[in-house]
């Protein structure tokens, strides 16, 4: 079965996205992410809504609090029936294990666990920004494999890295821990404010597990060629 790129919904409201999705036929199943800008305006009814559709949902929220704040948010994401969301590594491993508390505790008997995920370090980031703005000493490749090996001890399923780092993720925990990865980039598209881009083919090639798309495809003139382009490059078909 072939791999579904993530669809970045980096939308203000339920308008736009019903408006973008209206490019798609009405049986495809997507796989769809939904971050702060979508979620913060229109709440839990977005992911339920998409649910509805038939869509699987990455919630991207990056939760980094107190370990009993992030259990208890958790708790309630879970019981959305979301695929995918994700929390900071920087807040830790003791927050993290709260975390995968808090998901088993809200998914409804019967339900599949949401799969849960660590930033490591955001893909608008450089090294050099890491190094001054975060007062990390290492490089920028060791700081992502420390907060992968540190997820992995919490029990978390992956992170979120640049496909770059993807390989020595995979070499530091194992072949089964998942690397998701934004900063995908068709060759030849504008790259925006990312600053660690891969094409979907190389993202394939280096280890990623999942990837994520959003300008490419959502602002493309016809966003389902476009999307169906990136799929069956990720997928190394023609």
């Amino acid at each position: 079965m072939s791999q579904r790129p993530i669809i970045a919904l980096d939308f203000p409201s339920k308008k736009e996205v019903a408006s973008f999705l209206a490019n798609f036929p009405e049986a495809e199943s997507l796989f769809v992410k939904v971050g702060m800008e979508l979620f913060y305006q229109e709440g839990p009814e977005i992911i339920r809504w998409l649910k509805m559709l038939g869509h699987s949902v990455f919630l991207d929220l990056k939760l980094h609090d107190i370990p009993n704040t992030v259990e208890q948010s958790m708790t309630g994401l879970a019981k959305l029936g979301v695929d995918i969301t994700n929390v900071h590594a920087a807040g830790g491993i003791k927050m993290m294990k709260a975390a995968k508390a808090g998901l088993k505790k809200g998914t409804k008997t019967g339900a599949k666990e949401p799969i849960l995920i660590a930033v490591t370090q955001l893909t608008s980031t450089s090294e050099e920004e890491m190094q001054q703005d975060q007062l990390i000493e290492v490089s920028l490749k060791e700081s992502v494999i420390h907060y992968a090996k540190c997820a992995k001890q919490a029990g978390l399923d992956g992170v979120v890295c640049s496909a770059l780092e993807a390989n020595d993720i995979h070499q530091a925990t194992n072949e089964s821990f998942i690397c998701l990865t934004p900063g995908i980039r068709p060759r030849g598209s504008d790259v925006g404010d990312q600053q660690r881009v891969v094409t979907p083919a190389d993202a394939r090639k280096i280890g990623s597990t999942y990837i994520v798309v959003g300008r490419p495809i959502t602002q493309a003139k016809i966003p389902y060629e476009a999307y169906k382009s990136i799929k069956n490059e990720w997928n190394g078909e023609r």
